[in-house]
């Protein structure tokens, strides 16, 4: 049985043994996006429906559950009930959309990315233009998604912000006491080329790594629609989360974020197997594999933002020697690929992530705690409050 799975950290193809018990796929959908089965939230269908799970679940099938081979889940964390903080009883209480007022109205207009990038931008100093009314409402400008980049700075001063490259060459920077490269036998060395956090990173990254630009957004964006048009059946609404056109016409918005499916179809289209490393989970995802491509790029994932792999001809190397295409297979594409999971174990250890689903954050107009992106988000929609600061 085959499941595409869409959770926090973008959409993975789940397979199961065929009668599995809904414990097991449970387990499995964990180990997948990283939700705990007991904080799992899941749905299918069209229009999605909240899938309930048996107190049964070591015995009862999967089949039990209405679930087929080949269906679509989105899979979210549930908030712990137990972190969160109690509304003062200053008589400033959630209150739903329509009677917070215009504020509340633009910003439930706005994607759940843009809504937290927003309020992330606006709690650390950056200038971020009012929201328009609703109908007029416009695009988050480039910076609140550096802003919201900014979030996983949870070192030593809360003040210290994530740096924005000055241009190539930039990856030989440390950042945040992490380092950017690391060494292989034969004295090259694999290394992270900072793309800047401009709502473009994912397609400006596989530029760099494909084509040695970083300025490929528009391009990889219109070939992504291209493809979405020419296979509706494929690229569905249960896999887009929007009827195909609409999701068209999102994607060559360049105000909006890339995931896994964007990934996934420019794999198809370059010929090209793309391993994305995650610094969260530790984990490669290689899209593209088993499609026989002979050749493969490298991707940097920190839970916001992706920057480029590539092999540094030496350690410090300019960007000119890069060699950023590697054989799919082989014994120097299995160096490389060691030589970037420590990488990215290093910059886990230097916590150089975002934590989407469980980073606190208070409001500072009505000082409640939340707990993760959907909390956070939830309370924008509701009370029009932008003003976060994670604690």
């Amino acid at each position: 049985m085959m499941l595409r799975v869409r959770g926090p950290q973008g959409q993975v193809t789940l397979r199961l043994q065929a009668g599995c018990t809904v414990d097991t796929f449970r387990q499995q959908l964990a180990e997948a996006t990283g939700v705990p089965a007991e904080r799992q939230e899941v749905r299918g269908g069209f229009p999605p429906q909240l899938i309930s799970f048996p107190a049964d679940g070591a015995t009862a099938s999967l089949s039990s559950l209405g679930i087929q081979s080949g269906d679509s889940l989105t899979v979210t964390q549930l908030p712990l009930a137990a972190n969160a903080v109690a509304v003062p009883t200053n008589g400033h209480a959630a209150a739903p959309a329509a009677a917070a007022g215009p504020a509340a109205a633009a910003a439930a207009a706005l994607s759940e990315d843009e809504q937290l990038a927003r309020a992330i931008a606006l709690s650390l100093g950056q200038d971020v233009p009012e929201l328009a009314p609703a109908a007029e409402a416009a695009p988050p400008p480039s910076t609140t998604t550096q802003a919201a980049a900014q979030a996983r700075a949870r070192a030593a001063s809360p003040q210290r912000a994530h740096p924005k490259p000055s241009g190539a060459g930039s990856g030989s920077q440390r950042k945040q006491g992490a380092p950017t490269s690391v060494s292989l036998p034969d004295g090259s060395a694999v290394t992270r080329r900072i793309i800047d956090s401009d709502n473009s990173c994912l397609f400006n990254a596989v530029g760099y790594v494909t084509q040695r630009s970083r300025k490929l957004a528009p391009q990889l964006r219109q070939v992504i629609a291209d493809a979405v048009l020419a296979d509706p059946f494929e690229w569905n609404e249960g896999v887009l989360g929007k009827e195909p056109a609409e999701y068209c016409s999102w994607i060559k918005d360049p105000s909006k974020w890339g995931g896994g499916i964007e990934l996934s179809i420019l794999s198809r289209h370059l010929g090209r197997e793309i391993a994305a490393f995650d610094i969260q989970t530790n984990r490669v995802d290689i899209y593209g594999e088993g499609s026989g491509y002979s050749e493969r790029v490298m991707l940097l994932y920190d839970g916001l933002h992706y920057d480029a792999l590539a092999v540094a001809a030496f350690d410090g190397a300019p960007e000119q020697l890069d060699v950023t295409v590697l054989p799919s297979t082989g014994l120097r594409t299995d160096t490389v690929m060691q030589g970037a999971k420590q990488l990215a174990a290093a910059a886990h250890a230097a916590r150089q992530f975002t934590d989407t689903a469980n980073f606190t954050l208070r409001c500072g107009v009505c000082q409640i705690g939340l707990k993760g992106e959907k909390e956070a988000v939830e309370h924008a929609k509701a009370t029009g409050h932008s003003n976060f600061a994670e604690y």
